[in-house]
């Protein structure tokens, strides 16, 4: 499967581009997988264990959602190999080095992601002027302080809960991956009667029947702790966050965190995937066989780049907030219809959503990758 996103297929790569500086440790690649919609939008992650492979799947991730999002965006993915805790006077120097080795390459507008962040983007617009997530000091709509993915996360968890008959007051919570968009999806759910009985980070798991207090870990995390520092709740280890029982559960960490190994020990009835690409294909069909409803990546999670996207034509925060909920609902919903009437799983009836669009795009192209 891995093959087909380096090699393309009819949608892409349109390139593929690896960056190397010695002088001053850099080793990136981009991806720019699609832009017959516009130019594409995809965050740059930092991570030491990555690789072109994951960057392209993660690319493709970005075409599917900006194009079922319904923005003028393609899909691109930019990956720096490092570790996101390194110096931060060194870390600077890898983001702008990356920035400025790819000045010329304007069909990819840079994001935040996983070991990014607002610093970082602008880094990035202090070198190039060309990226999205920026802090608000400089113009930005700071994506992780209003929490926009976990925003729209909520609202197209607000739509699955009805197909399930799922009460959201009362429902129980797991969170794998207590990060920016863990951390707000746990917040905004919480607001609307879900309890939160565990959550995961690098550290370990945290759980606790009783419920966690969303705002205490929230403000732990915020200062550097882990959740397993967490004063009350049983601590255990960070895979056994599969093991929870609970009525949601949220993947907001790294990709292929369910697989056809450990998708047997997931117990819940409803999976709205925070992170890209969290589940393989495998385990996914699994579930759906066995009566979990799972809200794919590109859908749930679109309320980052949708934000990003609107920051980059000069939106307002409030705005921003009000168009990825009004598209979350729309397309949480015309996705669960469409899966319904076709009695297809929802990833199927939402890259058909997302490719009926795409190929509209193409065929109006000179080229259709271009």
């Amino acid at each position: 499967m891995d093959e087909i996103f380096t090699s393309g297929d009819d949608l892409g790569p349109l390139k593929i581009i690896h960056v190397q500086e010695p002088s001053i440790g850099l080793k990136a690649t981009l991806v720019v997988d699609n832009v017959a919609i516009g130019p594409s939008i995809g965050g740059v992650r930092m991570a030491p264990d990555v690789s072109t492979s994951e960057c392209a799947r993660l690319a493709r991730a970005m075409t599917l959602k900006n194009a079922a999002a319904g923005i003028a965006h393609g899909g691109g993915k930019s990956i720096i190999y490092g570790n996101p805790k390194m110096d931060i006077t060194q870390k600077e120097k890898l983001i702008r080095g990356m920035a400025c080795a790819l000045r010329e390459v304007d069909q990819y507008i840079f994001g935040p992601d996983m070991g990014t962040d607002e610093r970082c983007m602008a880094w990035v617009h202090d070198e190039i002027g060309r990226c999205v997530g920026l802090p608000r000091e400089i113009g930005g709509i700071p994506l992780d302080e209003i929490g926009a993915t976990g925003w729209g996360l909520t609202h197209s968890a607000v739509v699955a809960a009805k197909y399930i008959d799922l009460e959201l007051s009362g429902a129980t919570l797991v969170v794998q991956g207590f990060g920016s968009v863990g951390k707000n999806a746990a917040r905004f759910l919480g607001e609307k009667g879900v309890i939160l009985i565990g959550a995961s980070d690098s550290s370990g798991t945290l759980y606790d029947s009783d419920g966690i207090d969303v705002e205490q870990l929230i403000e732990l995390k915020e200062n550097g702790k882990n959740v397993i520092e967490y004063p009350k709740g049983e601590k255990l280890s960070g895979d056994q966050i599969i093991d929870l029982e609970c009525d949601i559960w949220v993947p907001a960490a790294r990709p292929d965190v369910i697989t056809e190994e450990n998708m047997h020990r997931l117990k819940t009835k409803l999976v709205v995937e925070g992170a890209n690409i969290p589940l393989t294909s495998g385990a996914e069909e699994y579930l759906y066989r066995n009566g979990t409803l799972c809200i794919p990546d590109f859908i749930a999670n679109a309320g980052g780049v949708i934000c990003g996207a609107m920051e980059f034509k000069g939106a307002t925060q409030r705005k921003a907030l009000e168009i990825i909920e009004e598209r979350l609902l729309a397309n949480t919903e015309r996705m669960l219809v469409l899966a319904k009437k076709e009695q297809i799983d929802p990833r199927k009836a939402a890259v058909m959503i997302a490719m009926e669009r795409l190929h509209k795009a193409m065929e109006l192209k000179r080229w259709s990758l271009f």
